[in-house]
């Protein structure tokens, strides 16, 4: 009960979460779980319809990676993979974790809420390491961050609404991106006309 009402104010986080499916195929996915004080526990909220749910929900394992490279964060969040990410597998043999990244955590669920939609999947990490250091803040790498987020949002937010939103993020990425994260935004862009599009 304490660590519910932890992880219910806790931080989200934002990162990446790879998971197994039953053939052994490493799935990826944009997750921002909230984190208890001590990062301990995760609590994960995917759509049921999702294969990060139906991974987890077969096997009970996977990976909360931690990283400073906006354009994997974009890459992941909107699916957009030239070539994929190498995996390693953990220690435990149950589960796959990226290669590169700053840190990881291997976590297994112990509790399921399917009560509402998305789930409420509670964690506890099992095993962690660091690969890389730190970076450090960049306020373009966290503009690029919430531009990706409102492009998975595209069919409930009003376009001009969006636009107006993605213009506000594009002063700190002009002031202070580098090279990759030029990139990610213009991806982001690029995929928001998409979907706007098609609606």
């Amino acid at each position: 009960p304490e660590i519910r009402e932890q992880l219910k104010s806790g931080p989200i986080i934002e990162g990446i979460v790879t998971t197994l499916s039953a053939t052994g195929e490493v799935h990826l996915a944009a997750q921002g779980p909230r984190v208890d004080e001590r990062g301990d526990w995760l609590l994960l909220r995917p759509y049921q319809s999702s294969t990060t749910f139906r991974n987890l929900s077969q096997s009970r394992h996977g990976v909360f990676h931690l990283v400073d490279d906006a354009l994997i964060l974009v890459r992941a969040a909107l699916g957009l993979w030239t070539d994929p990410p190498e995996y390693v597998a953990t220690e435990s043999g149950r589960t796959a974790r990226l290669k590169e990244c700053c840190s990881w955590r291997e976590f297994e669920i112990e509790e399921l809420d399917l009560a509402g939609e998305p789930a409420r999947l509670i964690g506890r990490v099992v095993q962690r390491g660091e690969v890389g250091s730190f970076a450090g803040f960049n306020r373009a790498r966290h503009a690029v961050i919430e531009a990706a987020i409102l492009a998975t949002r595209v069919h409930l937010i009003p376009a001009a609404e969006l636009k107006e939103q993605l213009e506000r993020l594009r002063v700190p990425v002009e002031k202070t991106a580098g090279p990759r994260e030029r990139v990610a935004f213009q991806l982001v862009l690029t995929e928001v006309e998409r979907r706007l599009a098609s609606r």
